[in-house]
């Protein structure tokens, strides 16, 4: 059936004497009825008409096309229900609305009900009344701009969006971040800001260029959202920048369990066209009011975070710390005494049985780093190594002590294998594999007997020459072994072609969990099935308590190294053990899983009641502590640690001797992404400031209204400071 014509219309609901008033004066109706469907014909012009009840009488066709029906069809029907106004538009109030006030209106834009028609239109209308003043509905027009206003609206969003990967682009993030920290700032809510680099990005554009690049670049957007979700703000800043908003998160655990999941998810390998690539990511944290309340404080201190978390290694996450401030010339000053004390001889290696759990006999020995320095004493492997991997220093110090090891590997029983861990900077360097043949032939040390053990973030180098690496070494003799496994980058394809023959599962495993405090257990458990398949041992690590290791016997772990058998032993105190006969171990704690303590030394703070003290840190691990400086403390008494820059962790004294206390936290602390530990909320330094603590313990910025808040607070100190306590009025410093 054919369209109705719009002389119809007016045929049917206007006389000719009608016609004839107004501006058409001189006119016959039959011409200005032609002049009017000449212009609904050539598309200029489209007319519609509602009864007084506001359903449809007629539209023109060339407004039914692009609805996709029939006058007939479209007869009768309510007009908002038919069109909706665009949101965008200046006055988005209801069609109905309109049409229920009888009143004309012009230029109100809308588009079709129907999601599966693209049509936009500009209506304008008036009322019509019959002679005796009674309401006939409304008569109008209405223009088609779909063309233009979906160009514009392309306009729109090419200036806020990146046009590669659709996600917002720098100025729409600074539009966001501002407008979001002026009304958190009010209201006293929180807010991160995550800043990402892509590692390697750049080797990818070089070899598979730059079309291959910007196809990584799209599929790197699509796994941030998927990672991400609806829970922030994500942008493009850039080249390989991106940045990300998370309203509302100042959990640190959460932060940097969110940092972890993005590190893994952008590290997987990338398929393009050029063929297959593999990139990393590193992350830097800040949050508001923390860190900053401006933008531009706030982004700066996640670009020193980004930035260390770069010259940790890489593939890391780093939360932004007031030592970042600093950090590059402590930075510096490490490096130049690492360099130094390779020539000094300051580096020693120590062993820590591996124990086969049938039996717990002692099967290897996994060698660790310690740096004997003057002025630092005793420094961890987990505070020098990244320095050294940033700096490549490693490369040095590792062959010095794959030498060493090798050495006294010499010494020992021909049962007994030497464990030695590889650092992906020193696994990626040229010659590595010759290094290890050479040092072998020198110290006549039976390959069979060394096990490489590297870390899963070796396979995000070059992967042609990984594999070559791997395999050179297999066919070496050298027994190869995958540390921390399940928590990187590895795919269990890979897995399967990789001639390892064992897996190392890490203390990240044995973290208590909502369902179990001694960690992912069904995890271990699973894993040690895939093992069973893949024909390889497994090796659990950091296992400290008794409980633990029954539960990992039970699963099926076949090797043990922790606190549970032994620490790591001198090469004499090793000598003294293989001297005594067959050497085996049996387990000894006192049944609680203890994370790892770290030597500190370091002045913090410490409010009891209404005193607030300075004393010093000597160690520190999840779950507690140990300080010094303060005399006769019963076991019980309840403390507040005050490290620094809003950190307050909740403790009790579970043990005291003189002057010193071992203290057990309330609520573990998280890992900060630079092999330490910190709270995982931090107190607002409003709160800090009204609470009255001093000054030295808020953290930089600038925070208007504290006034004379903070400073010592009152009351009768119940505990003497002892001889070994720091200096009043020193400061704390943070974790």
């Amino acid at each position: 059936m054919g369209e109705m014509p719009f002389s119809a219309l007016f045929k049917k609901s206007r006389n000719p004497a009608e016609l004839r008033g107004g501006g058409g004066r001189g006119i016959e109706p039959q011409e200005k009825l032609s002049i009017v469907e000449d212009l609904e014909d050539t598309g200029l012009a489209a007319f519609w008409a509602t009864g007084p009840d506001g359903s449809l009488t007629y539209l023109s066709p060339s407004i039914t096309d692009g609805l996709g029906k029939g006058l007939d069809t479209l007869k009768g029907q309510q007009l908002q229900n038919v069109f909706k106004p665009i949101s965008s538009d200046n006055d988005a109030r209801s069609l109905g609305l309109k049409l229920g006030t009888r009143k004309a209106f012009a230029n109100f834009t809308v588009s079709a009900c129907d999601r599966n028609r693209d049509i936009v239109l500009r209506l304008s209308g008036r009322p019509s009344f019959d002679s005796a003043g009674e309401f006939q509905g409304f008569r109008g027009s209405g223009i088609d701009i779909t063309e233009e206003f979906r160009s514009e609206e392309e306009a729109n969003r090419l200036a806020k969006y990146d046009a590669l990967t659709g996600l917002s682009n720098r100025h729409r993030m600074g539009q966001c971040i501002d407008s979001t920290l002026n009304t958190f700032r009010q209201a006293k809510r929180t807010c991160a800001i995550l800043m990402m680099d892509l590692d390697r990005f750049k080797a990818v554009n070089d070899t598979l260029g730059h079309a291959a690049g910007d196809q990584l670049l799209v599929q790197v957007a699509q796994r941030l959202t998927s990672v991400l979700g609806e829970i922030g703000e994500i942008g493009r800043l850039g080249g390989d920048e991106f940045q990300v908003m998370l309203p509302d998160i100042d959990d640190r655990g959460k932060l940097g369990e969110i940092a972890k999941k993005i590190i893994t998810m952008l590290s997987q390998p990338y398929s393009v066209e050029e063929g297959r690539c593999s990139i990393g990511a590193s992350v830097g944290i800040a949050i508001a009011p923390y860190d900053g309340i401006e933008r531009d404080e706030l982004t700066r201190a996640a670009d020193l975070a980004l930035y260390s978390a770069k010259n940790g290694g890489r593939g890391q996450f780093r939360f932004y710390s007031a030592e970042l401030e600093h950090g590059a010339n402590l930075r510096k000053r490490m490096e130049d005494d690492l360099s130094d004390a390779i020539d000094a001889g300051q580096f020693k290696l120590e062993y820590q049985p591996i124990v086969a759990l049938k039996g717990n006999k002692v099967v290897g020995l996994q060698a660790t780093y310690v740096w004997d320095d003057e002025e630092r004493g005793r420094v961890p492997a987990s505070t020098f190594l990244p320095v050294a991997e940033g700096s490549r220093l490693i490369v040095p110090i590792g062959e010095w002590a794959l030498k060493k090891a090798c050495e006294d590997a010499c010494e020992w029983p021909a049962s007994l294998r030497l464990v030695m861990n590889v650092s992906p900077v020193q696994f990626g360097e040229k010659g590595f594999v010759e290094m290890v043949t050479r040092t072998l032939e020198e110290t006549g040390l039976d390959p069979a007997r060394l096990e490489i053990e590297m870390n899963e973030a070796v396979f995000l180098t070059d992967q042609a020459a990984t594999e070559k690496a791997i395999s050179d070494l297999f066919k070496l003799g050298v027994r190869l072994s995958l540390d921390q496994f399940g928590t990187g980058y590895t795919s269990l394809s890979y897995l399967r072609r990789a001639p390892f023959s064992s897996i190392k599962i890490g203390e990240s495993f044995f973290e208590s969990t909502m369902v179990d405090e001694l960690g992912d257990l069904d995890m271990v458990e699973a894993i040690v099935e895939l093992t069973k398949v893949l024909g390889m041992e497994t090796v659990a690590a950091g296992v400290d308590s008794l409980d633990l290791l029954k539960a990992l016997a039970k699963r099926g772990i076949g090797n043990v190294l922790g606190f549970v058998f032994s620490e790591p032993l001198s090469s004499e105190k090793i000598a003294e053990e293989i001297a005594a006969g067959e050497w085996v171990l049996d387990p000894s704690h006192d049944g609680s899983q203890r994370a790892g303590r770290r030597t500190v030394f370091r002045r913090i703070g410490i409010i009891h009641e209404d005193h607030y003290y300075e004393v010093t840190l000597r160690n520190l691990s999840r779950t507690g502590a140990m300080i010094e400086g303060l005399e006769d403390v019963p076991v019980g008494t309840m403390f507040v640690l005050d490290f620094g820059g809003g950190q307050l962790a909740v403790a009790s004294v579970k043990r005291t001797d003189d002057d010193v206390q071992g203290l057990e936290f309330e609520s573990a602390l998280v890992d900060d992404g630079a092999g330490g530990l910190c709270t995982r909320h931090r107190v607002s330094p409003y709160e800090l400031a009204a609470a009255g603590a001093p000054l030295s313990a808020l953290p930089a910025g600038k925070y208007s209204g504290l006034g004379d808040a903070g400073g010592q607070a009152a009351g009768f100190p119940q505990f003497k400071l002892s001889g070994r306590a720091p200096t009043q009025g020193q400061g704390p410093q943070p974790v």
